[in-house]
Parts: C-alpha cells; structure tokens; sequence
C-alpha cells in the first residue's frame, strides 16, 4: 500500500519515518500526477496558508476536490492540514479543501513559544494515552453532522473524523508513538477494502 503526502512545506519527514516504520510506502506529493496510486493522503503541519497556496497553484487542490466529488479517499491532516480541510477557518483563510463540516481557529492554543505536549485520551487507540504534542496548533471550535470527536482537551475537540477523513490538531509524527499512523493506515486500507 501507498500513502501520498503534501510534501510543499512542513512536517514531511517526520511522517515518512513513520510509515516506514510500520512498512508503509509514502509518496512525495507536489503535482496532481503524483495522487496516482496513493491509497491515501497526509497534508502534514507546517504553515497553512503557504501549503493551501502552492497546492492551488500547483493545481493539487483542485485534483483533490474531483476526487473526493467522486467516492473520495481517506485524507488525514495534521494541524496546518486540519485547517486546510476545514469547510470555515476563523481568521486568515488560506486556500483549502473544505471538506470537513467543521470550524477551524488558527493558532488558538497559542504562539510558538506556547507549545506543549499532554497526555492525551484517545479511544479508539486504547486505554493508554496518547503523547500529543501541540505547537501553533489549530482549535476545532464547531463540528458539524457526519464529524465524530475522537478527542478532545479542556472541553475542545482536538482530534476528529468525517467519513474517510481525519484530522488533529496535534503532530502525531513528533513522537515515539505510532497509533495514530497506524489507525490512519487501517483507515486507509479498509477503504481500499470497500472500493474493490
């Protein structure tokens, strides 16, 4: 199985030393082509407005709208990538998706300096917390129908999925911790599963 990723700007490395880990390949994606064969997208953090713009300039945004109008595929986006699949961002919008039912508010849990990491109770990925690492991170201040929380920190939704797509708020790829990868990838795979 193939796993594509936004690789613009930010978090690109982080990820692929994931997959990799758990024998995943991942592909490098900058232009439309490159979504080929991909089982599933990542859009990784870094910096949203610059990623949604040279994805729609590179004609990416676009290619990834057609196919989710048509059936989709799982789509995970990781902070700066949960804006950008977010249907309304409050504050400076950059170019997105949309294609979550949700609001995203940049950088609401605070500047750079304001980064922390907390053990966080996720679930679906067991009794054991999760190591969830917050910088410049986005708030989820309303999900809509279709959207479950996944997770959630001092009353706000920090982790959430609609259909096959998933977001959170935190840099899963910044820890040791490898769940949230791997529940993207079986994610991933039982789509894969339900299409053939």
């Amino acid at each position: 199985m193939k796993i594509g990723i936004i690789a613009i700007q930010g978090d690109v490395r982080e990820h692929q030393a994931k997959f990799e880990s758990l024998g995943v390949e991942l592909a490098t994606v900058r232009k439309p082509r490159d979504l080929e064969g991909a089982a599933g997208l990542v859009i990784p953090g870094g910096e949203s407005t610059t990623i949604g713009m040279l994805m729609q300039e590179y004609g990416v945004l676009d290619a990834i709208r057609d196919r989710a109008a048509t059936g989709g595929w799982p789509i995970w986006g990781t902070c700066a990538g949960l804006i950008l699949l977010a249907a309304e961002v409050i504050g400076p919008s950059p170019a997105r998706l949309g294609l979550i039912d949700m609001t995203a508010d940049r950088n609401a849990w605070g500047r750079q300096v304001s980064s922390f990491e907390v053990p966080l109770t996720v679930p679906v990925l067991g009794d054991r917390p999760f190591p969830a690492v917050f910088i410049r991170a986005p708030r989820i201040r309303r999900i809509g129908l279709g959207v479950t929380a996944l997770a959630s920190l001092d009353g706000q939704v920090v982790m959430a999925e609609a259909g096959p797509y998933l977001v959170s708020a935190f840099h899963p790829e910044l820890t040791d911790d490898t769940r949230v990868h791997e529940y993207f990838i079986n994610k991933a795979r039982n789509y894969s599963a339900m299409l053939s």
